[in-house]
């Protein structure tokens, strides 16, 4: 009776075993043994070590990690603070309240491809919103995506105003989810608002962030299409990102090995940030 209750678990997980191993697990165990390998102009030819000693001298490539870890650092942050004070404003009782929360969940379900070309409006030189704002006031804007200086923090501002929505309806979520009578009791005890919300409503919501983390994160390596429509990676890959080089070398520049040994890397920067995750701060953000 055991062995049939073991077979047909393992028939039901048949499926599922099958997608995850034809779309994950063989895509990447064939993309690390590519890496190794230089292509010729009709084969392979031979087992190097080239494409990872190309990465150390890589300076194209350093400069998009640097964009990329500042990419990481500013809007993961950021949409999550955002997320959270929406949450917690929304959570009021408020008149209008249902209309508020759709206006923030809205950037949310719009393709980041229409953000984009949302934001395109908004940044662009001499026609978009934003300097046509500033030329109210007499000044002469600024080139958003063009310059340098702004263009990385310019995709940042798009990608934090379409994330925090989404991060918010789990913050939303979880504090509909804490019970009433805590809040009660600490108002009748003295607790200040703030104390109340650093010594109860933050700490019920960390296993909550530690999701929102994770997709945050994911995501910040992720997303690469609004870049197609924005910037292209420039100018002069000021605001490429790590996945979008990828993308580069794999299907502009037909450096398909490099673009393979590229992956590997972002995969080990992903298994290093889950490590951290799941392994410290999974351990102490929950109640035992």
């Amino acid at each position: 009776m055991k062995n049939k209750q073991y077979i047909q678990a393992w028939l039901l997980l048949l499926p599922a075993l099958i997608l995850l191993a034809g779309f994950t697990h063989i895509p990447t165990i064939k993309t690390i043994w590519r890496s190794f390998f230089s292509l010729g102009e009709n084969t392979d030819i031979g087992f190097v070590w080239d494409n990872y000693e190309f990465l150390i001298i890589d300076d194209v490539l350093w400069q998009v990690l640097g964009n990329s870890f500042w990419y990481l650092v500013i809007t993961v942050p950021a949409s999550i603070v955002i997320a959270l004070a929406m949450a917690m404003w929304i959570n009021r009782h408020m008149p209008g309240r249902s209309l508020l929360r759709l206006s923030y969940f809205t950037p949310t379900v719009l393709p980041m491809i229409s953000v984009a070309n949302i934001w395109l409006f908004f940044y662009s030189p001499e026609i978009g919103l934003l300097n046509s704002i500033l030329g109210l006031f007499g000044h002469e804007g600024y080139n958003w995506l063009g310059d340098p200086d702004l263009a990385l923090y310019s995709v940042m501002a798009m990608t934090i105003w379409k994330e925090a929505g989404f991060f918010m309806i789990f913050y939303l979520a979880a504090l509909l989810g804490i019970r009433p009578d805590l809040y009660q009791a600490a108002r009748v005890e003295g607790s200040s608002e703030a104390n109340i919300f650093f010594r109860i409503t933050l700490p019920l919501l960390m296993p909550t962030t530690l999701f929102i983390l994770v997709n945050a994160i994911l995501n910040a390596f992720k997303m690469v299409d609004h870049l197609f429509i924005l910037t292209k990676g420039g100018p002069n890959n000021a605001s490429n990102l790590l996945l979008y080089y990828i993308y580069e070398n794999a299907f502009s520049f037909f450096e398909t090995s490099y673009a393979a040994a590229l992956t590997v890397l972002l995969l080990a920067i992903l298994v290093i940030l889950a490590v951290m995750q799941f392994g410290v701060l999974e351990r102490r953000i929950h109640y035992r």
